[in-house]
This record gives C-alpha cells, structure tokens and sequence, in this order.
C-alpha cells in the first residue's frame, strides 16, 4: 500500500474569512448537539467499543436489501462498531438492524431534509462517540475503496495515516451501472454489488479547490453525462473525507464534501 500524499498547505484566506468559519462551524456544533432530542435509542451497545475500534456512521432509510453485505463489507475491511440512524425505514431494516451484535441504532421520523440531510444527526453521534476514533461517514449504498485494499484492511489503513500524521482521508465518489437497461437487472440480498454493477464512465471528471475553506469539488461522471449534460455546472459534488479521525471541534459543511477546520479539506 502506498503511503498518503502530504496535505496541500492551505492558502492564507485572511483573518475575517477565518473568524467566519470558526463561528460557521461552532453553529453547525450546535445545531447538532440540539438535533439529539429528534433520536430515540432503539439499542445501545456502544459500551462494547473498544478503544482502537474503528467506527462507521450511518443514516438510512429502507435498506433491508443492502445491509447484509454492506455490514459484512466493512466488517471485513476493519469497521469494529456501526452507529446507524434509521429514518423511518418500513421495509424492515429497523428490525435487522436490532438483531446485530455490532450495531448500535436510533431511530427519527423527523426531516432528513432539515437536518441537514442526516448531518446534524451524525455529527452528533461523532460528537459523542467518535472522539479519537477513526470514524467512516458512509451511505448504505457506498463501499469504501482504495490502493492495496486486496491486502490491507482500514486498520492498516489508519495506522499508515497515523504514522503519516495525517487526520483523514480523502476520496472519490465513483458511480457504478450495470450493462443494459437498469429493469433488466436484478439483485439480491448478500450478494456483491459488483457482480452486477461494473461499469464507470473513466472520463471526464474536473476539479478546483472552493474559496474560502479550500474544499475540493470534483464534478463529472455518469450522473452529469446523464441528468445535467447541458448544465454541467449543476452536476453532483464526488469529492468526499469519509475518513476522519475525529475531534469534537469538526463538523462536516455540505455532507461529506467539506468539513471544518478548513485544514480538513487539504486531504
């Protein structure tokens, strides 16, 4: 596994852009640590985390499909404890999710929208749970992916960062399709979705770094050549940090994409 790059020094953004920040993010903090009261604990096993365990945060809803190979996934890629929040699922996920012995679940029936979609939920739960930890922020359709995965799992992953002095990890978010029409494929529980999605559009993708938290924002891909090919400048953001060891003075701007302090966004 190849060592991380270096983090890009960030460009000196002035003393105003700075002071706005700091107050954009302790506002986002709290926000979050309000959103608490829209969360009923359906089962607490984070008693269970060890103090090494690498931890995966999660909002879903209605995704009794993916969840047996998206746990088995990164249980095997090093994801000791998941802390997922089910968003009025009805689908019976809720229910699986109750039954795993690594999970520990709440559960809202309020906004996702006006929670930021899901943040202020998760950062919470980081908040609460994830100080010090390596900590994934994930979809339930995501998998996490990188050089060298084949023979190294995320605690050498993290360890790697560690000795590198770096806080997280950056990524790209690669959209996968099947060959044919979507209605002529069919998928089933357990099964790798890889096995059914194997394409990528490889080109073109293009990115610039954002004034002023110096966020990166990767666009490109499937979903604008499909959806927003003559208004490119719409199409969805692909970079993302889903990787933190976190501190309680982070909190993640636009879902995974930016996060504060800007320094974040150089990984």
């Amino acid at each position: 596994m190849e060592p991380p790059r270096s983090a890009a020094e960030m460009p000196d953004i002035g003393w105003r852009a700075a002071y706005r920040m700091r107050w954009k993010r302790r506002r986002l903090l709290w926000r979050s640590w309000r959103s608490r009261h829209q969360l009923s604990l359906l089962r607490d096993q984070t008693a269970a985390i060890g103090a090494e365990d690498i931890l995966a945060f999660v909002v879903l809803r209605n995704e009794a499909t993916r969840l047996p190979y998206f746990l088995d996934y990164y249980r095997r890629l090093g994801v000791g404890h998941f802390l997922i929040i089910e968003n009025g699922s009805d689908d019976g996920s809720a229910e699986m999710l109750r039954q795993q012995s690594d999970v520990s679940l709440w559960q809202t029936s309020a906004g996702y929208k006006a929670s930021r979609f899901g943040l202020d939920w998760l950062t919470f739960l980081l908040m609460t749970y994830g100080r010090d930890h390596w900590c994934l922020t994930v979809d339930a359709d995501e998998l996490l992916t990188y050089g060298g995965i084949a023979n190294h799992d995320m605690r050498a992953l993290t360890e790697l960062l560690d000795r590198s002095g770096q806080v997280g990890f950056g990524a790209m978010m690669l959209d996968l399709y099947p060959r044919g029409p979507l209605n002529q494929v069919s998928y089933r529980p357990g099964q790798n979705p890889l096995e059914v999605l194997q394409w990528f559009d490889a080109v073109p993708y293009r990115a610039v770094r954002q004034h002023p938290m110096g966020n990166l924002w990767l666009q490109g891909g499937a979903r604008e050549r499909v959806f927003f090919a003559g208004e490119p400048h719409r199409s969805p953001t692909l970079n993302k940090i889903p990787l933190i060891r976190w501190n309680r003075r982070y909190a993640y701007v636009n879902s995974t994409h930016a996060a504060l302090p800007p320094a974040l966004n150089a990984l």
